[in-house]
């Protein structure tokens, strides 16, 4: 789907479910890791985080523009358009908006799993750390051995 296919499934699903229309651009940015979408204040814009319509479909895509087209409207209108506005929590209800959307939960990078292994020289004890240390700065915190990675 492109930019444009996207914007007018915006417009669509902003005529039909709110019937108000949709003036602005709607476009997918790859950089947005934590959220399914969001509606930017300065430009109107709605962009979508692609990865969410690539792995959970057109449903999911639908939740997230008929909730980041709550902010939008409401933001138009003066009204409360944050989370925790009462005129947000009732456009989400009324117009059967999700609140939260499915993230993939794909990470690149450093893991959560990873963990770097140290062993004291003298005693034998073992540490096991998610950040790397420096063995040259950094001793046992048992006999203050000289410490070795694994």
């Amino acid at each position: 789907m492109t930019n444009e296919e996207l914007t007018a499934v915006v417009q669509g699903i902003s005529a039909g479910v709110f019937s108000r229309p949709f003036r602005h651009a709607a476009y997918f940015n790859k950089r947005l890791r934590t959220t399914g979408g969001r509606y930017m204040l300065s430009t109107h814009a709605i962009e979508i985080n692609p990865a969410s319509y690539e792995r959970y479909g057109y449903r999911e895509l639908e939740g997230i523009i008929k909730h980041e087209l709550c902010h939008y409207h409401l933001h138009l209108e003066g009204k409360g358009y944050k989370h925790r506005d009462a005129d947000f929590k009732k456009l989400l209800k009324e117009t059967d908006s999700p609140r939260f959307c499915q993230l993939p939960t794909e990470r690149k990078g450093r893991t959560a799993d990873r963990q770097y292994r140290y062993q004291c020289l003298s005693c034998r004890t073992n540490y096991a750390r998610k950040i790397r240390m420096s063995t040259e700065k950094y001793r046992c915190g048992k006999c203050r051995g000289k410490l070795q990675l694994l």
